[in-house]
């Protein structure tokens, strides 16, 4: 399948390894792993991104079932052959709220200090800091039944940034325009297509906002 590569930190070039180096470098952020992002998605495009993932135990995280008008959009991950995954990404894309036009979501796991999660959420990194977890939650999802609390953070007015933990890792939702996150109201549950790719699953054309630059 056809891939784009890039930073996880910057969305910019990165260079892979050479005679010299035996590492992924970029530019402006240094030594990174890979993020790959799918140029198309459907059926076998998930597949053989969850089986990747799958490998190493790693989730990807997918509303199920998709809220109705809601397709699936894009997918990547982070990490390569050598390093192993250590982050993924789904884009869904859907009706907007009290907006006109699409609404998009990004269901983002991530390892600690991979930087992912607030490069999309427009924030400094890599990582989001200390959850408030003194206060209540601001939203919250369901993963195998049971509630996983999201905090909202203060993302670019564009957009609005959802971050909690889940299985140990950061999960993190970030959604165009700032009002989509009306979907986090909802009764969601996220799915590991790691672990089953339901097959009920409906694709839409690539997300605007996995393959550039946010």
């Amino acid at each position: 399948m056809g891939v784009d590569v890039s930073c996880p930190r910057c969305g910019g070039p990165i260079r892979p390894p050479d005679l010299t180096r035996s590492v992924w470098r970029c530019d402006g952020c240094g030594i990174v792993p890979p993020l790959y992002v799918a140029a198309r998605v459907g059926t076998e495009v998930v597949s053989k991104a969850a089986a990747r993932a799958a490998e190493n135990g790693f989730p990807i995280w997918c509303p199920w079932p998709l809220p109705p008008g809601w397709t699936v959009t894009g997918i990547g991950w982070v990490g390569d052959d050598r390093s192993g995954v250590s982050a993924s990404v789904l884009a869904c894309t859907g009706p907007a709220n009290l907006t006109d036009g699409p609404a998009d979501v990004l269901f983002i796991a991530e390892e600690p200090g991979v930087g992912l999660g607030v490069r999309f959420a427009g924030l400094p990194g890599p990582d989001p800091g200390p959850l408030p977890q003194a206060t209540a939650a601001h939203a919250k999802v369901k993963i195998a039944g049971h509630p996983a609390p999201l905090w909202a953070l203060d993302a670019p007015e564009d957009r609005s940034a959802y971050v909690g933990e889940a299985l140990g890792r950061w999960l993190w939702a970030v959604a165009w325009p700032a009002s989509a996150g009306y979907l986090l109201a909802g009764d969601l549950s996220l799915h590991d297509l790691a672990d089953r790719v339901p097959g009920g699953l409906v694709y839409g054309a690539p997300s605007p906002y996995l393959l550039r630059t946010p």
